[in-house]
């Protein structure tokens, strides 16, 4: 099968979609499928107002159609909101071509974090996009269930895997800092949350890896925490294995793949018991949730990193990719 992979996030942004995407394309062709991917690196673009790191492409109008013309995919997957996807899925629907979306990312809140738009008239956009769609593919249940409820229909479920053999307990001592090491990794950016971590009263070091917008003004706040920039592969890795505790301060995520990463790693999860960690940490054995973050942080710590190992190894990133295949819309 060929399948078009339509999506406004791809390298070199780095975050939770864009792995996922990269891990999705490698097991499709593992299991024999040939994907193209539509990226902002194919056409013009401009950086994201107040996110520059995000490329929106200005000239896809012109070009993509002929793209997924000559493309002549099996099926199609709109992945993002974004340019790409709005002139994606308008071209499928002039030729009454079906295609399957995925709901990755809260922007409603991420717009009102920024602009003050209300979160309904972002809601009420995304449910029209995404309407149009024979399937939209959602991670967890909390997340399908918030989204029924906002009068979305046809949710499937698509869920997220962790590499094991690289996210793994490892010796601590890429960090020679007081412990406990409390780590949070993730793109530093407002609707991270990051202040409700930092701020904290905790004992040991406070570690953030990771870039983004938000970066500047976290190091001018907080001096005494130690921000190591953006890591990736074996580094990344490394640095995980060497923390205590993993602690997930964001309200807004779909998922949160770091979790899995860090649970892989034998990091306990502290965090807000919100969609993402309700669905992926087991209260009081891989994690705790609970509405002070600081309380769950310093609980987290008595818990077992081999129960943590052992939750993260039921995550598989074939499975995802099957799941994925099963909920496909083929054309003709």
């Amino acid at each position: 099968m060929k399948i078009l992979l339509v999506t406004d996030a791809w390298r070199p942004q780095l975050n939770g979609v864009v792995r996922t995407l990269e891990h999705l394309r490698e097991d499709l062709a593992a299991l024999g499928h040939e994907t193209q991917v539509i990226h902002p690196g194919l056409f013009g673009s401009w950086p994201c107002p107040t996110y520059p790191e995000i490329r929106l492409s200005w000239n896809a109008p012109w070009r993509i159609g002929r793209i997924l013309r000559e493309a002549r995919p099996d099926a199609i997957h709109i992945s993002t909101e974004g340019p790409l996807g709005i002139f994606a899925r308008r071209w499928c629907l002039k030729r009454r071509l079906p295609f399957t979306t995925a709901f990755h990312t809260r922007f409603p809140e991420y717009i009102q974090e920024r602009f003050g738009v209300p979160v309904g008239l972002g809601y009420a956009w995304l449910r029209r996009f995404h309407g149009a769609a024979a399937r939209t593919l959602v991670a967890t249940p909390s997340l399908r269930d918030d989204l029924s409820r906002r009068g979305f229909r046809n949710l499937d479920f698509w869920s997220r895997g962790v590499d094991t053999e690289l996210f793994r307990p490892r010796p601590k001592d890429a960090l020679d800092l007081p412990r406990p090491i409390f780590m949070c990794v993730g793109r530093i950016a407002v609707e991270k949350n990051m202040d409700a971590f930092l701020k904290l009263d905790l004992p040991g070091s406070k570690v953030v890896i990771g870039g983004g917008p938000d970066l500047p003004r976290l190091k001018a706040r907080y001096p005494e925490a130690h921000f190591l920039g953006s890591k990736e592969g074996e580094d990344l890795a490394r640095h995980f294995a060497a923390g205590d505790v993993f602690v997930f301060p964001s309200r807004t995520d779909t998922f949160g793949l770091v979790l899995l990463e860090a649970m892989a790693s034998g990091l306990p999860v502290a965090a807000y018991p919100v969609t993402g960690p309700l669905d992926v940490v087991a209260q009081g054995v891989t994690g705790c949730l609970d509405e002070d973050l600081g309380m769950a942080a310093l609980a987290a710590r008595a818990l077992s990193p081999e129960a943590c190992r052992q939750h993260a190894m039921a995550y598989s990133w074939r499975a995802c990719a099957g799941q994925f295949l099963g909920h496909l819309a083929p054309i003709g």
